[in-house]
């Protein structure tokens, strides 16, 4: 096998994309990501093809290739850990473009997080958990400039729905029907800005009467376990990531093979 060109190490990377469901991200154009995926897609294509049973595509440009999406994640003080650094680095992880903000506070500045766990106690404890380094500001969000809203849970969601801003964003996410994934006390929010009505949504079953209160139809299901309506995406808790996130990807267009 032998590239003489530009084009030829471009089709390659095209056809490594194809046999290991990358989804194409810019970062994947640099001089040593393009080496690094033609060597990959050399050995893809002579040696491991035949056992995977991957056939070489007769038309490369039948294969779609994603484009990244851009997130908005809504945090504040004591948000819940593992729900918002989970998601963030996932979500990056795949190609997206994940902007986190809270109110009054600048790209830079760090919020504290709080973790909670289930412990066998009536409800769950709550521990510090690490600094989060923002890396947006509030004050320049633009709902029309992202593609989906995710809502960690934790204790940042009671407070922050006394912010007018806040509900605004929230509303304008709905109200234009892109994916909004929330999980935990997330859905606080959602009932606040009135964003329930008439949907199925899960939460910390502590939410379900205001789920209800707010027009919805609170979702009963495990505590590992996602639901989906239209593009609002729900969980009861951090257990649920894998489940919430899968569906989520699914509402945002990404494809994953294995």
């Amino acid at each position: 096998m032998q590239l003489h060109t530009a084009a030829d190490a471009d089709s390659v990377i095209q056809l490594s994309h194809y046999c290991i469901g990358f989804v194409k991200a810019r970062e994947l154009r640099s001089a040593t990501s393009k080496l690094a995926l033609v060597i990959t897609s050399y050995y893809l294509t002579n040696f491991y093809s035949p056992i995977l049973d991957l056939p070489y595509p007769s038309n490369l440009t039948e294969r779609p290739i994603m484009s990244a999406k851009k997130i908005l994640i809504l945090a504040g003080d004591y948000v819940e850990d593992y729900e918002l650094m989970v998601p963030f680095q996932a979500l990056q992880m795949v190609g997206h473009q994940v902007d986190v903000v809270c109110p009054d506070k600048a790209a830079g500045a760090q919020i504290r997080t709080a973790i909670h766990d289930f412990e066998g106690d009536q409800t769950y404890s709550e521990k510090p958990g690490h600094n989060f380094t923002l890396n947006a500001a509030f004050s320049d969000v633009d709902v029309s400039r992202y593609d989906a809203l995710l809502i960690p849970g934790g204790r940042a969601p009671e407070y922050l729905r006394l912010n007018p801003r806040v509900i605004e964003i929230v509303q304008q996410f709905h109200a234009a029907d892109k994916p909004i994934a929330a999980v935990c006390h997330g859905p606080q929010l959602l009932a606040a800005a009135g964003a329930l009505e008439g949907k199925t949504c899960s939460a910390y079953p502590a939410c379900a009467p205001e789920v209800k209160l707010a027009g919805g139809k609170y979702a009963e299901i495990a505590v590992t376990a996602a639901h989906r309506d239209g593009n609002l995406v729900t969980a009861p808790a951090w257990p649920a990531h894998p489940a919430w996130l899968a569906l989520f990807l699914t509402a945002l267009g990404t494809r994953i093979e294995l």
